[in-house]
């Protein structure tokens, strides 16, 4: 292919690449790798940068081109290396002007540039009408971008700007456009997609738009979520997860943290109480949900105390899929500022959370030994439940193909199928 895509963090990410891939073909560039960046932790933009040096290496007469939340964020960086021939803003590089722009500098031979502009005023998110994803069983589509909170740890809105989302209408036709292509599950990504519509003519919420796709793309058999607010979760929302079976048994929740005070802190919207009977609500709706989660280890000011509250709601809100982030300080957010905990400590922490989820993961597993699920898989030998528990074929099947499965046991990370 002329144009490579490597992706680092989000599932927007992963949707925004295949945008890339197609307005970076049509514009004419041949032999480019764009490398479209995370910016959530430092970790994550050290693994950029240390990829960017990799692929130089591997290809030393491809344009490396450098886009995505970092990039937005901290250009200057970037452009400052000297393997890379150009940086894109994460507006510019889903537009065809910009790689157009790029195009022309590569033709030129031009030095090493920037297209960069103020996230901040960008006001719309419009569809991209993706026709596939490459080597992927599900299809993404984005029905937001940007977030209107602050919250006290998190770089995000500074690279994605402020909430925005796609028309409704937009949304059904794309998922439209995508099962008639073949993909049998969709997953509505985006920053907040639980803010989804406030700033839409008026103001539908999530669970309106969930509704609407359902409706009218009855050929749809698998409707997924991707990482939500619980406290933004609408009445329709509910309703819909508890009454259609096509939404998958799967939440993603942004959490973050066991400890009010700590929440207070990272200036986050629900209290750890809020996130129980969340939790307790959806299952007594829908039994067989299983619940992931977003928690930070080693929050500045967080005590021992404060972190036994994040392990114990491992199993208050039954949490099954853990992401575990080592706190990262960004600089340029409030939480930076604040009194640090020694790495060690944070280190050590996050391996306890880390811990605490495994065992969560092994007793989810324990349970599903003996059961019949519906499987999609996701290439020759593997595949995931509705729950999104990961699952090793027994023999090699086409990816894109759901399938009944006998699971007949684990190995303490996947199930083993019969």
């Amino acid at each position: 292919m002329s144009v490579d895509v490597v992706t680092f963090g989000c599932r927007l990410n992963a949707a925004e690449s295949e945008v890339i891939r197609r307005e970076a073909e049509r514009s004419g560039v041949s032999d480019v790798v764009v490398v479209n960046t995370c910016a959530v932790t430092a970790e994550a933009v050290r693994q950029a940068r240390q990829a960017i040096r990799a692929l130089r290496r591997q290809r030393p007469r491809a344009r490396i081109v450098v886009t995505g939340c970092a990039a937005q964020i901290e250009p200057h960086i970037f452009i400052a290396m000297g393997e890379v021939d150009c940086v894109l803003g994460n507006a510019e590089k889903l537009s065809a002007a910009a790689w157009a722009r790029t195009r022309a500098a590569f033709d030129r031979d031009d030095a090493p540039t920037a297209i960069v502009s103020d996230i901040m005023a960008v006001k719309e998110t419009a569809a991209h009408l993706i026709d596939g994803f490459a080597g992927r069983a599900r299809a993404f589509v984005q029905v937001q971008n940007g977030c209107d909170h602050r919250c006290t740890f998190c770089i995000i809105p500074y690279g994605r700007g402020n909430s925005r989302s796609v028309p409704m209408g937009a949304v059904v036709e794309d998922v439209r456009r995508l099962v008639a292509n073949g993909y049998p599950e969709v997953v509505l990504t985006g920053v907040d997609i639980t803010s989804y519509g406030a700033d839409l003519p008026g103001a539908p919420r999530l669970g309106t738009l969930v509704k609407q796709i359902l409706k009218h793309v009855p050929e749809l058999k698998r409707l997924r979520l991707s990482s939500i607010d619980s406290v933004e979760a609408d009445r329709d929302l509910i309703e819909v997860l508890a009454r259609d079976a096509r939404l998958m048994p799967h939440l993603h929740l942004s959490l973050q943290a066991g400890d009010d005070l700590v929440l207070k802190r990272m200036k986050r919207r629900h209290s750890r109480a809020d996130a129980i009977a969340f939790c307790a609500t959806v299952r007594r709706l829908r039994p067989d949900m299983v619940f992931g989660a977003d928690l930070i280890a080693g929050f500045p000011t967080e005590t021992e105390t404060m972190f036994q509250r994040s392990l114990d709601l491992v199993e208050e809100c039954g949490l099954t899929h853990l992401h575990v982030f080592p706190f990262s300080p960004r600089p340029g957010t409030p939480a930076a500022r604040m009194p640090q905990l020694p790495r060690a400590i944070v280190k050590e922490r996050a391996r306890r959370l880390r811990e605490r989820g495994m065992q969560a993961l092994g007793r989810h597993l324990d349970a599903e030994v003996g059961a019949t699920r519906r499987v999609l898989t996701e290439s020759l030998e593997r595949g995931r439940t509705e729950q999104l528990t990961p699952v090793k074929l027994a023999a090699p099947t086409a990816p894109g193909t759901i399938i009944d499965l006998k699971i007949a046991a684990h190995d303490g990370r996947q199930l083993l199928a019969a």
